[in-house]
């Protein structure tokens, strides 16, 4: 997701004071809690925004840094010892420092966070890396069986991307540098995807296996005979066995689920066979019935 404005989610100016804050928090949070909205997802989206805006600005320190470095605020105290070392005479490409750390290990562990630095005006400025994005993908099970290509838009921006086969439920993937713009010309963050499977009402998925369950009708059943059956793959045919019970259990070796970035590997297929007593008998059937119980 972009990055939020603490002040614009509680309907608030930079200079709000502490009992603004609280006073707008207290209002907001009962208008959008979960328990108000059970049902709406942008209400409980903004819910959690509330509380994130209410746990900075609530605080005197994390409001002083937020009000005076914006998303990086967490990076504030990495960007104030960027800054001490410097004004302390140390020089980010100079390779002299003062503060005990070695002028290797001191880049090393900025380059990790920040990026190279680059210089300005004859001194050395942190290049702070981006704000990392959040988004979250929504997919039918029947999509997740399949890779595909994917247009999704963060922060305004349409994004393109292959969606892998047998992606999990829940699993985030990160894409480089689809974040928030850098600081002093740093890189980009990255940008992290959570998938969303919505739940397929034909088939359950544990795994890399795929669970059924199938009517039967009773002559079938008691016969045998033959059905044909829906999976994610295409349709198959399936022989029933005479007198096959109610509850059976068949098992479709590698009709399953496809197994995440292995090709050509799949689960299984697991069916269970749910047998269908018959309705609205004639009373020549109920006849045969009870002619049948006799025997």
């Amino acid at each position: 997701m972009a990055f939020i404005d603490y002040y614009q989610v509680l309907g608030l100016q930079k200079n709000a004071t502490e009992a603004e804050i609280k006073s707008a928090y207290r209002k907001l949070a009962r208008k959008y809690h979960p328990d108000l909205n059970p049902d709406d997802k942008e209400a409980n989206k903004k819910f959690q925004q509330i509380n994130e805006a209410n746990e900075v600005l609530s605080d005197p320190e994390k409001r002083k840094k937020y009000d005076q470095y914006g998303e990086h605020w967490k990076h504030a105290e990495e960007y104030e010892k960027a800054r001490q070392s410097q004004g302390a005479g140390s020089q980010y490409e100079g390779y002299t420092y003062s503060g005990g750390q070695s002028a290797e290990d001191f880049s090393d562990f900025f380059e990790s966070l920040f990026g190279r630095p680059h210089h300005h005006g004859g001194r050395s400025q942190v290049r702070f890396k981006g704000q990392d994005y959040t988004a979250e993908l929504q997919l039918p099970l029947a999509e997740a069986f399949t890779t595909h290509q994917h247009t999704l838009t963060v922060n305004g921006k349409n994004i393109r991307i292959t969606v892998p086969a047998g992606i999990e439920n829940g699993q985030t993937i990160k894409i480089r540098n689809y974040g928030g713009p850098g600081m002093n010309g740093g890189p980009n963050g990255d940008l992290y995807i959570t998938f969303v499977l919505t739940p397929d009402p034909r088939f359950q998925r544990m795994g890399n296996d795929l669970y059924t369950t199938v009517p039967l009708d009773l002559y079938t059943a008691v016969l045998g005979g033959e059905i044909t059956l829906d999976t994610l793959s295409g349709k198959v045919k399936l022989k029933v066995a005479p007198e096959t019970q109610n509850g059976t259990k068949i098992r479709l070796k590698g009709k399953g689920f496809p197994v995440y970035k292995k090709d050509g590997q799949f689960g299984d297929l697991f069916v269970t066979y749910s047998i269908k007593i018959p309705t609205n008998l004639t009373e020549k059937q109920k006849e045969l019935f009870r002619e049948l119980s006799k025997s």
